[in-house]
């Protein structure tokens, strides 16, 4: 019980972390491309990690860890960043944020495919609830999304919850700051090339908050959130733990009204609403 509730303390903190990284992105993308916004996040936090197993003498990952770590390197340092980061160029943050609401489905059907987890029937009700209610605001709200922006935002939390299962299953072993780091380092060659290949012409015309947004989701979004989000799944279990992600899209609201400006509409709230009702019926039966 106690290592669980251990779990459950270090998710809601990596949950609070990452609830800046789509209103931080939108911001980011009004003066960086997308592509180097992906590829930069992630040179930073490479060096960042590559210095901690450094002065730390953590020890290398064996042969068969090769593979996951891509998955991981693949779904939460590439897909996601870069497919949430083309989707903002059409859609605000807070209805980007809505589709948060997905991530506990995708990150418990990995899961149980990576992570041989096995919740009871009556979770999958709950949580298909959950992302119907989600998937039914992204049809039903105007204004706010485009086709390209929502197909990109599904593809994100597709991803993305492939990443947070695998990472989740080798932080078991490794530990949540090395996985995510090792993933980093993994991925800073075609990072770097990217980020070099796709450097703003004029840096004096990038924004103050643009510069801020790319430092927040560098060291925080990309790293630090990693630290608690990892240890979180791997103590806790994927499926249960992976529902504190319906508290996201609560803080990410907040904050792109706060921030940004942006509307937050009835409709958005009540979806919103609805749905971590739905995920709270699930999180008991995981």
């Amino acid at each position: 019980m106690q290592r669980s509730m251990r779990g459950w303390g270090s998710g809601l903190l990596g949950v609070i972390i990452f609830s800046g990284s789509l209103p931080a992105t939108r911001i980011a993308v009004g003066g960086f491309s997308p592509l180097f916004l992906t590829s930069a996040r992630a040179v930073i936090a490479a060096f960042l990690g590559g210095a901690l197993l450094l002065a730390l003498d953590q020890k290398r990952p064996d042969r068969a860890d090769f593979v996951p770590l891509l998955i991981v390197a693949i779904g939460v340092v590439i897909g996601f960043p870069l497919l949430t980061a083309l989707a903002l160029q059409s859609i605000t943050s807070a209805h980007s944020i809505v589709f948060v609401g997905l991530l506990p489905l995708a990150t418990a059907l990995f899961g149980v495919l990576r992570g041989g987890e096995r919740p009871r029937p009556i979770f999958w009700l709950f949580s298909c609830l959950g992302a119907s209610s989600v998937a039914g605001f992204a049809l039903l709200q105007s204004g706010g999304g485009t086709l390209k922006g929502d197909a990109c935002m599904i593809g994100a939390i597709i991803l993305c919850g492939l990443g947070y299962a695998e990472g989740a299953r080798l932080s078991r072993r490794l530990g949540g700051w090395q996985v995510i780091s090792w993933a980093l380092l993994m991925a800073l060659p075609v990072m770097a090339v990217l980020a070099v290949a796709t450097l703003p012409a004029n840096f004096e015309q990038v924004s103050t908050p643009a510069w801020i947004s790319l430092g927040y989701v560098s060291v925080f979004s990309m790293l630090i959130g990693f630290v608690f989000w990892y240890r979180g799944l791997a103590l806790g279990g994927i499926a249960g733990v992976g529902q504190l992600q319906l508290l996201q899209p609560f803080f990410g609201l907040a904050l792109a009204g706060v921030l940004l400006g942006e509307p937050i509409v009835p409709l958005m709230m009540a979806a919103t609403a609805f749905t971590v009702l739905c995920v709270a019926g699930a999180r008991r039966f995981a």
